[in-house]
């Protein structure tokens, strides 16, 4: 290996920037054609590698570290960008898709890769675990584009976030056969490991909440860096007390994503674009270490495999684990085709190779090739079967409206910055039916660049923002009149109570 000087840096820098800059284009280009952006950094990857410019990598366990850096950023993105209220009513029935449906998964595709393709049965175990799971950066990536019911959305969002941990754990205890006990030992590691990991998330994100919200940071940059990285203090105390990390970081994310913090917007933008970097480095990464010459002759077995798990495996794991809750045939045939594969079994086949497993290179081309050619398949058509099924939502229901809190740490008070999109119910309201605490204030109305100050019977519009001042001690009674009134109106609180005082102080008054 060449030394680092200085030279070296930036050459490094300059070839990290030019391949951030072709993968940015990307994302374009993929929002026009409807592929998953996903295809276009592993294309870049390919053409960087050995078969390409001729770069030479073939490290499966830097591959492994850096992607297990990357699955902790794209997990923690998602936990922070998902609205606990959406994925609440699906979190039971992604609960049981997320560990029986893939037991059910595992098995069939197993038995397919031992019957059909003759591997034998630690490879074909590992096979089925290594694609059981969905990826949660290519679900969103597709669904971006596919208005879907809430309920099926949430499903999906709350499933891709929580099957990985299980997955994770039967590949490694897989790769390891060896060294464990029989499968009632196997899967009473799994539920300790996940309980473990449940908790932890549990405990430091309520331990986050409670820390930001009561100490005010010099700079608002900090905040974002903060919650991440109380994200990464849960993978790394689920890993170290033996439970499963990236259900740590998951949960702890959703806790802190859904936690009335400072800077809430600014937090989860910066966690977006973190995401997006880690997402554009590992599918590249993954795309330099496989040598496309060699993956001819794993391209029919893979294409078998992806046909007994779309069609098979996934659909009958579908089925039986929703039929406790009575979801429609179409809602099941939709969940079934969604389950996108992407970067994580890519990343899983790597564990194999580090633990040098005979035939985990076969492994990992015939990985590849699944994730690749069902990806194309599944995901430029998941919105024609969404028109097909019936399913597009029609719901007009409103948006919620983004609010941004800034402490005033010396007033003890904070400025909550509304913003009101096109769908809220909140226009037309005016200012005195916000009907907010005493205490609180409404003392900058924004509308199409131009700031005043409003007076109570000032009409509130779509696109405006609101400057809000409140004190400590009713700052969360006026998110929640808020964010009440943007969801009902005017009418909100009446109709359901709550939602703060009726009294309203025009900005001067006393």
């Amino acid at each position: 290996m060449r030394p680092l000087t200085v030279d070296r840096l930036n050459e490094l820098l300059l070839f990290s920037a030019l391949v951030l800059l072709i993968a940015v284009a990307a994302v374009r280009l993929s929002s026009r054609s409807g592929l998953p952006s996903l295809l276009l950094y592993l294309g870049i990857g390919i053409a960087l590698g050995q078969d390409g410019l001729g770069i030479p990598f073939d490290d499966a366990e830097l591959t492994q570290v850096l992607g297990y850096t990357a699955l902790i950023i794209i997990l923690a993105e998602g936990g922070l960008t998902t609205r606990w209220s959406d994925i609440r009513p699906a979190v039971p029935s992604a609960a049981v898709l997320a560990t029986a449906g893939v037991g059910i998964s595992v098995a069939v595709t197993a038995s397919a890769a031992h019957y059909l393709i003759g591997l034998d049965w630690q490879l074909a175990l590992l096979m089925g675990a290594v694609v059981s799971s969905t990826d949660a950066a290519a679900v969103f990536s597709v669904l971006r584009r596919v208005r879907l019911p809430k309920r099926l959305s949430g499903v999906l969002e709350a499933e891709s976030g929580f099957n990985d941990p299980p997955v994770i754990i039967l590949v490694v205890t897989f790769a390891t056969l060896d060294t464990v006990g029989p499968w009632y030992v196997i899967s009473g590691q799994i539920a300790l490991q996940l309980a473990i990991g449940l908790a932890v998330g549990l405990a430091v994100g309520k331990i986050g909440e409670f820390g930001l919200r009561q100490v005010a940071l010099p700079a608002a940059g900090l905040y974002p860096i903060a919650v991440l990285t109380l994200t990464v203090l849960a993978y790394a105390c689920g890993s170290m007390l033996q439970g499963s990390g990236f259900l740590a970081v998951y949960v702890a994310a959703l806790v802190l994503g859904n936690a009335r913090l400072p800077h809430r917007p600014a937090t989860r933008g910066f966690a977006e674009a973190l995401a997006w970097v880690a997402q554009i480095g590992l599918f590249v990464l993954l795309g330099m270490l496989v040598t496309p010459h060699l993956l001819w002759p794993d391209v029919l077995p893979a294409v078998v495999i992806g046909l007994a798990l779309s069609l098979v495996a996934r659909p009958l794991s579908v089925v039986l684990c929703t039929l406790p809750f009575r979801m429609p045939w179409r809602e099941q045939a939709l969940v079934s085709w969604a389950g996108l594969r992407g970067a994580v079994p890519i990343v899983l086949a790597t564990i194999p190779m580090v633990n040098e497993v005979d035939g985990s290179d076969r492994i990992f081309n015939m990985v590849f090739v699944l994730v690749v050619v069902f990806t194309l398949l599944q995901g430029p058509t998941l919105p024609w079967l969404t028109r097909i099924l019936g399913l597009h939502s029609r719901d007009e229901s409103a948006m919620e409206i983004d609010i941004e809190s800034a402490p005033l740490d010396r007033l003890r008070g904070h400025l909550l910055s509304v913003s009101i999109p096109q769908s809220s119910r909140m226009h037309g309201v005016e200012v005195a039916e916000l009907r907010l605490p005493q205490a609180s204030s409404v003392v900058l109305v924004v509308r199409e660049g131009t700031s005043f100050v409003p007076e109570p019977t000032t009409a509130l519009r779509r696109g405006d923002e609101l400057l809000v001042v409140a004190t400590d001690p009713v700052r969360d009674a006026v998110e929640r009149r808020l964010l009440s009134v943007g969801r009902g109106g005017k009418l909100a609180g009446w109709l359901r109570g709550g939602g703060g005082s009726t009294a309203y102080r025009a900005p001067g008054r006393k």
